[in-house]
């Protein structure tokens, strides 16, 4: 398969907004690849490359661009071997040989397969083909059953390696298995209007837990190897020896726990979000500073001692945590009636919290994807959507970058459709970090706003939503206010338009 042929794709797929099409398109270029193309172009159409980070940005690209070629010769294994060896370049040397092999891949290629390459190169390639489009477009291509290619997606966290399973047939998609110490996508909660709509959705046999406000964790040990992973799959292991050495003091030999982690104050309520999220990032504590030590707790485990619990009831991977840490489950209330319901989301609350989540105990694990077995409950409608841009102050304001441009995930399409504008709720603090932050993610701007890559989560608090003809989506958020950044979330973890929509009904 040719480079162009990978171009065009993109292209074509970056123009359409029906995921229908989308899917098709993906699907009729990954028919064209070999058994060894295809993980390689799946990748470059999810904006990935397959050997990782390659260390090089734009400017360094920039410097390096040659005149196009006048015609498309580049094969995707040329590509692909180029970037490998661009990939191990290291020692006295490297830097001028990465030169000359950035030189030479931009010399064979043509204006289109030069911009394509510098967008891969970068991250920023941005076509909607994200994951569910491609996992879609893989079942399509293969003619795997599509439950399938979403469960070997879930459990490998790889849509290339996905992708390759699935042309092998249903025997070796169905094979995939959990694997402790390789981080799985976490399971996501759909937002209620209500704690008393929740228990009428999922009762009787339900779980309501306190929803802490902490960050996410996925704990893995194997024997006396322990990793910890953040919301995004991150591997923040050596930020968390607290975290680790209660990980391996519990008495068991292989799990795989799910849940949060947050600092406490010495009365036992939590400290701002912030500050858990600042111990992640500067690792433990320093000599000679206060001790701020993470706690954890934990509300699922999908692997315990060599046995896989992910297809499993809620019940039982309860049962399995109280089997080994009863200590460190988050607290919560069993099968309670609906005024012992409302006690424990009032508890929540004055304990500090966010709220509760409502569980149903028959409720499957749904990696990557909200699940209705999964009910969020807060006091104020709360939603993660994605800064899109910022418009420059005014006033007390002038040179700070203020009002932002808010969008939602569109569930069909991957794409990110805006939904309104805020500046209420942002501190001194916030406009002083958002106006050094924002142009690191910067696309372009005018003369009084910078447009970003969708990249920056932010958590939005409303008093509801409207119909609107202003915005793309027909929907606009009501007194919108900024609540606080999420650095542990990514854009395809944001909250969808259709969760929004539904504040209209």
């Amino acid at each position: 398969m040719k480079l162009t042929d990978v171009v065009q794709t993109s292209a074509d797929v970056a123009r359409d907004r029906s995921r229908t099409r989308k899917t098709a398109v993906l699907a009729e270029a990954l028919s064209a690849t070999s058994d060894a193309e295809l993980p390689i172009v799946v990748a470059w159409l999810s904006g990935e490359i397959p050997q990782g980070r390659l260390g090089v940005g734009w400017r360094s690209l920039s410097k390096l661009i040659a005149a196009p070629a006048e015609s498309p010769t580049l094969e995707v294994a040329a590509v692909d071997a180029a970037l490998g060896e661009l990939a191990s370049a290291s020692g006295p040397g490297s830097t001028k040989r990465r030169g000359e092999i950035i030189a030479s891949l931009f010399a064979a290629s043509t204006e289109a397969e030069q911009k394509f390459l510098v967008a891969l190169l970068t991250g920023e390639l941005r076509q909607g083909a994200l994951a569910g489009v491609m996992t879609d477009a893989i079942a399509k291509v293969t003619g795997q059953d599509l439950v399938l290619v979403r469960r070997a997606n879930m459990l490998t966290g790889s849509l290339p390696e996905t992708a390759a399973l699935a042309r092998f047939g249903a025997e070796a998609l169905a094979a995939v298995g959990l694997e402790v110490g390789r981080a799985v996508e976490p399971m996501l909660a759909t937002p209620a209007d209500d704690l008393d709509s929740a228990l009428a959705l999922l009762g009787p046999d339900l779980i309501v837990d306190y929803k802490l406000d902490g960050a996410r964790i996925q704990v893995h040990r194997k024997g006396t190897e322990v990793s910890v992973f953040t919301r995004t799959l991150r591997n923040v292991t050596a930020n968390v020896p607290d975290l680790v050495s209660v990980i391996a003091a519990l008495p068991c030999d292989s799990v795989i726990l799910d849940g949060e982690t947050l600092m406490l104050s010495d009365d036992g309520r939590p400290r701002s979000f912030q500050d858990t999220m600042s111990r992640f990032g500067s690792g433990p504590t320093a000599a000679g500073e206060p001790e701020r030590l993470l706690k954890p707790f934990f509300f699922d485990c999908l692997h315990l001692d060599g046995t896989d619990l992910i297809d499993r009831p809620l019940s039982e991977r309860l049962a399995a945590i109280d089997s080994i840490a009863p200590q460190l489950r988050i607290p919560a209330v069993t099968r309670p009636s609906v005024e012992e319901a409302r006690n424990h989301f009032d508890a929540a609350m004055a304990d500090g919290h966010e709220g509760v989540m409502v569980k149903s105990l028959d409720g499957l694990y749904v990696a990557g994807r909200r699940g209705k077995a999964w009910q969020k409950v807060k006091p104020t409608h709360t939603f993660d959507l994605v800064v899109l841009g910022a418009e420059w102050g005014s006033g007390r304001r002038s040179g700070w970058l203020s009002n932002l441009h808010l969008g939602a995930r569109d569930p069909e399409t991957g794409e990110l459709v805006m939904v309104g504008k805020t500046f209420k709720g942002l501190t001194d603090e916030l406009l002083r970090w958002q106006t050094e932050e924002f142009p690191k993610h910067e696309t372009h701007r005018d003369s009084y706003t910078i447009h970003l890559r969708p990249e920056i989560v932010v958590e939005i608090e409303l008093d509801g939503a409207q119909r609107s003809s202003r915005y793309p989506g027909g929907v606009a958020l009501r007194f919108a206010r900024v609540v606080r950044y999420r650095p542990d979330k990514t854009a395809a973890q944001a909250d969808s338009i259709e969760a929004i929509r539904a504040l209209l009904k």
